[in-house]
């Protein structure tokens, strides 16, 4: 699995049908209005989750740097890891030495944001004037829903899927391309083209049915065993279990819950529905695409992925250069 890249082709499947499915105004307003709550959230998750590490004892600097910033990093491979380099190259400590210590804050971290989204989702179906069905921004009633969540793309056609496989393949090389132009990160730059050309409307309507079908076939068939298979792969449980002290845990659940809550209040007055938001924010505290696809699935939401990548791509991205350039400062 690790070999065949399959969770970059299962994100982008699931990224572009969700893109090419919803409505335009919706899209765009979702990609935009939750930049706020994000910064906001990972700015007050890093500061709570670092007072708390000092009241319970910590050092303020390996409470902020190894255990908060890993949480917020957005996954191992796009964070944990280049945060290592970056780490290994200011302190002179190994790198593997240091994602050791950094990758048991990022799987707590995503498990207690899987929680966290369980219990969102019950609160939104005890009280549905906070939830959004699956709808992140709140609109009028005739948009109240994105195309993504209607069945109007028809009966399955292998040769549209076909079509989509080409689009969401298609738009990955494109990130990856663009990537190493720009040095953000490919699978940003995949959304960020995607919902431009959805946008602009270019993509015949086929096509977009396509590949719409093709994430309605790939989320109701692939998602379990993927994340079966993600847990097997991904999750080195003797580090987690040799870091495990209830300090640890309360520093990372500081994080996460002030993540969701910045999420949830900051989102109603952005016109967003609070419990949808606070599911992206919870993906922000997750273990990168991994998280993003448990986080959503957990709460039947998963046309949100275009948006949970974002907060995990763009916000992991965010987080990792901004802490790295901080500790440079400090031991400069």
């Amino acid at each position: 699995m690790k070999q065949a890249n399959f969770l970059y082709f299962y994100i982008a499947c699931l990224v572009c049908g969700s893109i090419l499915g919803m409505n335009r105004k919706i899209l765009i307003q979702g990609l935009f209005r939750m930049i706020i709550p994000m910064l906001l959230g990972m700015v007050c998750a890093m500061g709570v989750g670092t007072l708390v590490g000092v009241i319970l004892g910590s050092d303020w600097q390996h409470t902020l740097f190894y255990v908060v910033t890993p949480v917020l990093a957005g996954g191992i491979g796009e964070g944990i890891l280049p945060l290592s380099l970056g780490y290994s190259a200011i302190t002179g400590v190994g790198s593997e030495q240091l994602v050791a210590q950094l990758i048991p804050a990022t799987i707590i971290g995503n498990f207690f944001a899987i929680l966290c989204t369980a219990l969102l989702n019950r609160f939104g179906e005890k009280h549905p004037s906070y939830s959004g069905q699956g709808q992140l921004v709140k609109i009028g009633h005739s948009e109240d829903m994105s195309d993504a969540l209607k069945n109007n793309s028809g009966a399955l056609d292998v040769k549209l899927m076909g079509a989509g496989v080409l689009t969401a393949c298609s738009l990955f090389i494109a990130g990856g391309l663009l990537q190493h132009l720009t040095g953000f990160p490919g699978p940003v730059l995949m959304i960020i083209l995607a919902a431009f050309l959805k946008y602009l409307n270019v993509i015949p309507q086929e096509t977009q049915n396509g590949a719409k079908q093709l994430y309605k076939f790939i989320s109701s068939n692939f998602t379990f065993p993927l994340m079966a298979g993600l847990g097997l792969l991904y999750i080195p449980l003797k580090e987690v279990v040799a870091t495990l002290s209830w300090q640890y845990f309360i520093v990372v659940i500081s994080v996460v819950l002030t993540d969701v809550s910045v999420g949830f209040f900051v989102s109603r007055f952005l016109n967003m529905n609070p419990v949808e938001a606070a599911i992206i924010s919870a993906c922000q505290s997750g273990m990168g695409g991994t998280g993003d696809v448990a986080i959503l699935s957990t709460a039947d939401r998963m046309n949100l992925m275009p948006f949970a990548q974002v907060a995990t791509r763009l916000g992991g991205a965010i987080t990792v250069i901004t802490m790295t350039a901080i500790l440079r400062i400090i031991f400069s």
